[in-house]
């Protein structure tokens, strides 16, 4: 009782700072010129959310994949429950000492949790989820059990790789290893060579790693004369079915794997291939307009301009680029970011850049925003990306915040909300968001990988 009544002092004085700082922030340029951030205050609010949502969760959802936070019901993403909330969320609840609710879900976990069900699983979604997480949890605690998990479900997984090209498929049953799906995505051909790497490492055996490089090097056979990739492809002949280019979703994760590839592994091909990637991305995609750097879409074949969509995911970027070494190209590319998520208090799934003006208006708690002011803080120590970062919790918790977790928004502009709270909300929003403010450095930034989930490993 004690410890709760502390806890309760210490995040009623941290909410009182933090609403204290964030009132009519755009008020008086001086006064915000000298804003500090009370970085413990910001700490101890986002693990007081993270709490939140997980308790919701807890209370209406237990052993289902997910929460629905309105209806206050869970939900399976398939048949049967891969307790993706639990899994998602253990690094997290581990990171930020929330002992007895990581003992919860690891127990759950390691109870409950089976793969040997007849039923088909996309590749992509459960190898970042529940395969990088279980991993995750085995580097964090050391418990065997969970990389027996975790290789059960690598060994399961791993037949979607069985195509001509050595591409993955999209979805594989779980139990017949029975593959569908050959058009597919190089975000979902090129993102499993960090689990897979690390799952090689700590089991000794090296196919994982070899598995997932040899689809990420056939991916990049493909390439167009001028070094971009498109947005589809058929795994099996190697035949693009959308040459649509550009960093967002679907292509990119890929952009995001030779990168962290190169560096966990420290892989000289990943590296190279990484750079003419990169080349290729920033002389067609980026595009410098008046108000600021975005990155747009373009023909993979001929480079030619196709719209100028940006968006939430897209937003990762900045974290890449800066990661990559490319600092003043990041930092303007953060700027954008931050300007489109504040337009509207929010930023939109799909944003016209040239227009200003959101194209698809939902917003699903992605964490790409916070991520990259993240990563930027961290390479820089400029406390405007504690600014940014602030911002934006704080107008996520005023938006999405629901009596019992947090819910989706229909439109950035009306902020209605969705019955939606994706397992990411807790496995990378609300991790990137402490991870920025964490003064107590649970983790050394640079002694860690994270994957595309937020599943962070030792270098």
């Amino acid at each position: 009782m004690k410890t709760k009544l502390i806890l309760c002092i210490v995040v009623f004085l941290a909410f009182t700072s933090v609403k204290a700082q964030h009132k009519n922030p755009g008020k008086n340029n001086a006064v915000k010129k000298t804003v500090q951030i009370d970085k413990l205050a910001m700490a101890n609010q986002v693990r007081l959310e993270f709490l939140h949502a997980w308790l919701g969760y807890k209370k209406f959802a237990w052993g289902y994949d997910a929460l629905k936070p309105l209806s206050k019901t869970g939900h399976n993403w398939y048949a049967h429950s891969l307790l993706m909330t639990p899994v998602d969320a253990l690094d997290g609840l581990l990171i930020m000492g929330l002992e007895k609710e990581a003992a919860d879900a690891e127990k759950i976990i390691l109870d409950s949790l089976r793969f040997n069900y007849d039923m088909d699983v996309q590749n992509f979604e459960i190898s970042i989820r529940i395969l990088g997480g279980l991993i995750s949890a085995y580097e964090l605690n050391n418990n065997p059990r969970f990389l027996e998990l975790a290789t059960d479900l690598g060994n399961r997984l791993i037949k979607a790789f069985n195509s001509p090209t050595g591409m993955p498929y999209r979805y594989v049953n779980l139990n017949t290893g029975k593959t569908k799906g050959n058009i597919s995505n190089p975000a979902e051909i090129g993102t499993y060579i960090v689990e897979y790497g690390i799952l090689s490492k700590h089991t000794g055996n090296p196919v994982y790693f070899e598995t997932a490089k040899k689809a990420m090097l056939a991916l990049n056979k493909y390439r167009s004369k001028i070094n971009l990739i498109g947005t589809s492809i058929n795994v099996e002949t190697g035949e693009w079915t959308n040459t649509e280019s550009h960093v967002s979703g679907c292509i990119d994760s890929y952009l995001e794997y030779l990168l962290k590839s190169s560096v966990l592994f420290n892989d000289k091909e990943m590296k190279q291939i990484w750079n003419e990637n990169l080349t290729a991305v920033n002389t067609y995609i980026a595009d410098e307009e008046h108000n600021g750097l975005w990155y747009g879409h373009s023909d993979m074949n001929t480079g030619k301009r196709l719209s100028t969509s940006y968006g939430s995911l897209d937003a990762f970027f900045a974290a890449c680029l800066a990661m990559g070494g490319d600092l003043p190209r990041a930092e303007k590319l953060q700027a954008s970011n931050y300007k489109m998520f504040m337009q509207n208090g929010i930023e939109p799934e799909e944003y016209d850049y040239a227009k200003m003006e959101a194209i698809n208006p939902q917003y699903i708690l992605r964490p790409e925003n916070l991520e990259s002011a993240y990563y930027l803080y961290n390479f820089t120590k400029n406390e405007k990306y504690l600014k940014q970062g602030q911002d934006m919790f704080l107008n996520i918790v005023k938006y999405c915040r629901t009596t019992e977790a947090y819910a989706a928004l229909k439109d950035v502009k009306t902020k209605e909300k969705k019955d939606y709270m994706e397992s990411f909300f807790l496995a990378e929003t609300l991790k990137y968001a402490f991870l920025l403010f964490d003064d107590n450095h649970s983790i050394d930034f640079n002694k860690v990988i994270f994957n595309t989930e937020a599943h962070l490993y030792k270098r």
